[in-house]
């Protein structure tokens, strides 16, 4: 149970990267853009960092009890 939900939170912490990389590609990309787009991929990117800390504290706590039950 444990390994799968820990391959879960692995698999959307990589489609997090991806989406953060490829905004940060799109950001790059643009020659000169307006206040209200920079704002927009700014925030876009805060969204997807705030979701990569989410995932490593779902990943801790996933290990914190899978080692309680090992030693249980």
């Amino acid at each position: 149970m444990f390994m799968q939900i820990a391959i879960g939170a692995i698999g959307i912490g990589i489609v997090l990267m991806v989406g953060y990389l490829v905004i940060a590609q799109v950001k790059a990309a643009l020659p000169t853009v307006d206040a209200n787009t920079t704002a927009a991929l700014n925030s876009t990117q805060a969204t997807v960092f705030a979701g990569f800390g989410l995932i490593a504290v779902g990943i801790i706590v996933l290990a914190a009890f899978g080692l309680i039950n090992i030693f249980k």
